[in-house]
C-alpha cells in the first residue's frame, strides 16, 4: 500500500521553491547561465505567452558589503546565482516559481488572484489526530524524491564551469537540510584553507528574513507532496519550559533507554539518518556536503553545558528583546549591540542586549540545549524539532513587527555581512528573493499565528506600544505643554468673565465712548499673554 502512495503522490507533485531545479542541472544550461524553464501550462519559457513572466538577465545589488569576508570570487555563494546562472525567469504580477508556474505566498487560484491566510497553531493545542498527520507528513517527507530539485555535489571549479555537471537526486526533507547546510558552510579556499566567519543564513541582518523564507517554502512543499493544502506547521512555545516537552514518543521522539545521546526505538524518527554533519571532513576533502547518510539524529536535550547555557528562555528574555527598538545595529553580525535580530537569534545577551556570543541566549539557546544534531548550526535541520523551534522564533519577529511597524529603509541596505543587504538574493534559494522581501507582516505572506489572534487585548496592546514608547520620549515636553495651556485657558476664562460681567454693568449707548471694540479685542487678546 506504501509504495501505491508513494508513486500517487509523485504523480501530483508541482514546480516549488529549492535549491537547483532539475531541468537547469546540466551542461546546456550551466554552460549558457540560463535557467528559464518552460511552463507546462503553455509550453514558452517562464509561461511567457500567458503573460506570467519572462527570461530577464539578473540584476544584482551593487551596494558595499561588511568587512567580515575579504575576498572576492572564490565562493559560488557571492552574488548569488550568478556563478551557475545569469538569467532566470522574472515572474508579473502574483506568478513566481523557477517556471513562473506557482503563485507568490499568500496568494491562490487558477490565477493567482485569490488573497489567503493560513493559521499556524501550538503543536500542543493540535488534536491527536492532526498531531499524527504532521508526524506522517514529516516521515513522508524523508522518504519520497523531491521531483523538481537536485543538489550540487561539487562547486562550479569542479564542475570545469559547467562542463561536468556534479548534481544528485534528495529526498524533499532532506532538501531543506541540504540547503540549510549550504547557506552556512566555510569557504573553500584550496588545499586545507576554509574561511569560518562567512554564513549567508546566520549571525547578521537575514538571519529572521532567511528562515521566514525557508520555513514558507519547507511549509509549501508538505502540501504538494501531500496534496493538503491546508496544511500550516506547528510551532513549539518554548517560553519557560523546564524541559523539552516535545521530547517524549508522542511526538517528536523520546530518550533512548540505554543510550541517552540517541532517540528511542519507538519514535519514527530514530531510523532517521542525518546528512551534512561532518563539516571538518568536507573542508580537509575540499568538498560539498554530498547528502549521503551519516548515522542516526542524535539529542540529549538538558545535558547541555550549562556554562554557556544555563537555562532555556523565559517569557521575560523574550518581552525585553520585544522591547529593543533597533532591528539591527554597529557592524551588523554577531558582536551587535541593542540589535533586536542579534538579540533573538542569541548572540546578545536577553537582559541587556549587549553582544556576548560565549553565551547562548534565545534561538541559540535551544540549539544548544538539544545537546545533538539540533546543537551544530550546518546539520541542525536534520532534527525535525528544528521546524517546531523556528516556527516560534518567527512569531517573535512577527511580534516585533507589528509593535514597531518598521519601514523597508529600517533592514539595512548597505555594508551587512556578505549576502545580508537589503537587495541580496538569498543563498541558495531558485527562484530569487531577495531578503528585503520578507522583511513584512507574516499575513502579507499568506500565514498568522494562533497566539498572535488571540486575545484581542494583546495585539491592541502591540498596536499601542510604539506610539505610547514615543509619548514616553517626549513626556516633559507635553507635561510642559500642557500645564501652559492650562494657565492660558484660565485667564483667557477670567478675562472673559470680566468683561461680560462688565459690559452687563454698562450702558450700550455710553459703551463706546469707553474705548472701541476693536482696542478692546486688542488689549483683552494683549493681557493673556
Amino acid at each position: 500500500m506504501l509504495p501505491f502512495a508513494l508513486g500517487f503522490l509523485l504523480v501530483i507533485l508541482q514546480p516549488s521553491t529549492g535549491q537547483f531545479p532539475r531541468v537547469c542541472a546540466n551542461m546546456e544550461s550551466l554552460l549558457s547561465k540560463e535557467c528559464c524553464p518552460p511552463w507546462d501550462g503553455d509550453g514558452s519559457p517562464c509561461g511567457e505567452l500567458s503573460s506570467r513572466g519572462s527570461c530577464q538577465n539578473i540584476l544584482l545589488s551593487q551596494a558595499p558589503l561588511g568587512p567580515q569576508f575579504p575576498f572576492s570570487g572564490v565562493d559560488d555563494r557571492e552574488d548569488w546565482p550568478s556563478v551557475f546562472y545569469n538569467r532566470t525567469c522574472r515572474c508579473e504580477d502574483n506568478f513566481t516559481g523557477f517556471n513562473c508556474g506557482e503563485c507568490k505566498f499568500g496568494f491562490s487560484g487558477l490565477n493567482c488572484t485569490e488573497r489567503q491566510v493560513r493559521t499556524r497553531r501550538n503543536i500542543f493545542q493540535l488534536t491527536t489526530s492532526e498531531k499524527n498527520k504532521f508526524l506522517a507528513y514529516l516521515n513522508l517527507a524523508k522518504n519520497i524524491p523531491s521531483e523538481d530539485y537536485v543538489i550540487a555535489t561539487g562547486t562550479y571549479t569542479q564542475m570545469n564551469n559547467g562542463s561536468n555537471p556534479m548534481f544528485r537526486d534528495i529526498n524533499v526533507y532532506d532538501l531543506f537540510v541540504w540547503m540549510h547546510y549550504y547557506a552556512s558552510r566555510d569557504t573553500l579556499l584550496g588545499g586545507s584553507n576554509v574561511w569560518r566567519d562567512i554564513d549567508f543564513a546566520h549571525e547578521a541582518p537575514g538571519f529572521l528574513p532567511w528562515h521566514r523564507a525557508f520555513l514558507l517554502m519547507w511549509e509549501r512543499q508538505i502540501q504538494k507532496i501531500t496534496g493538503d493544502e491546508n496544511f500550516t506547521i506547528p510551532y513549539w512555545d518554548w517560553r519557560d519550559a523546564e524541559d523539552c516537552g516535545v521530547c517524549n514518543d508522542e511526538y517528536m521522539g523520546g530518550r533512548h533507554p540505554t543510550n541517552p545521546n540517541l532517540l528511542s526505538p519507538a519514535s519514527i524518527f530514530s531510523s532517521w539518518q542525518v546528512i551534512c554533519t561532518r563539516s571538518e571532513e568536507y573542508n580537509s576533502q575540499q568538498a560539498l556536503c554530498s547528502a549521503t547518510g551519516e548515522g542516526p539524529i542524535r539529542r540529549n536535550p538538558g545535558n547541555n553545558d550549562k556554562s554557556r547555557t544555563p537555562r532555556l528562555p523565559s517569557s521575560a528574555d523574550v518581552e525585553f528583546c520585544l522591547s529593543l527598538t533597533q532591528y539591527e545595529s554597529g557592524s551588523m553580525d554577531k558582536m551587535a549591540n541593542y540589535s533586536f535580530r542579534n538579540t533573538l537569534e542569541g548572540f546578545a545577551d536577553p537582559q541587556t542586549a549587549i553582544s556576548n556570543p560565549s553565551q547562548s541566549g534565545l534561538h541559540n539557546a535551544l540549539h544548544i540545549y538539544m545537546n545533538g544534531s539540533m546543537s551544530q548550526v550546518q546539520g541542525s535541520a536534520n532534527d525535525p524539532i528544528f521546524v517546531l523551534h523556528h516556527a516560534f522564533v518567527d512569531s517573535i519577529f512577527e511580534r516585533w513587527l507589528r509593535r514597531h511597524r518598521p519601514m523597508l529603509e529600517v533592514y539595512p541596505a548597505a555594508n551587512a555581512p556578505i549576502g545580508h543587504n537589503r537587495e541580496n538574493y538569498m543563498v541558495p534559494f531558485i527562484p530569487l528573493y531577495r531578503n528585503g522581501e520578507f522583511f513584512k507582516s507574516s499575513r502579507e505572506l499568506g500565514y498568522d499565528y494562533a497566539y498572535l489572534q488571540e486575545p484581542a487585548l494583546e495585539s491592541f496592546q502591540d498596536f499601542l506600544t510604539p506610539y505610547l514608547q514615543q509619548a514616553r520620549q517626549i513626556w516633559a515636553w507635553l507635561l510642559g505643554a500642557a500645564v501652559f495651556g492650562g494657565i492660558v485657558t484660565a485667564v483667557l476664562t477670567r478675562n472673559i468673565k470680566a468683561c461680560w460681567k462688565k459690559k452687563a454693568g454698562t450702558s450700550s449707548e455710553i459703551q463706546p465712548l469707553l474705548i472701541e471694540s476693536e482696542d478692546y479685542n486688542n488689549i483683552t487678546y494683549q493681557s493673556n499673554f
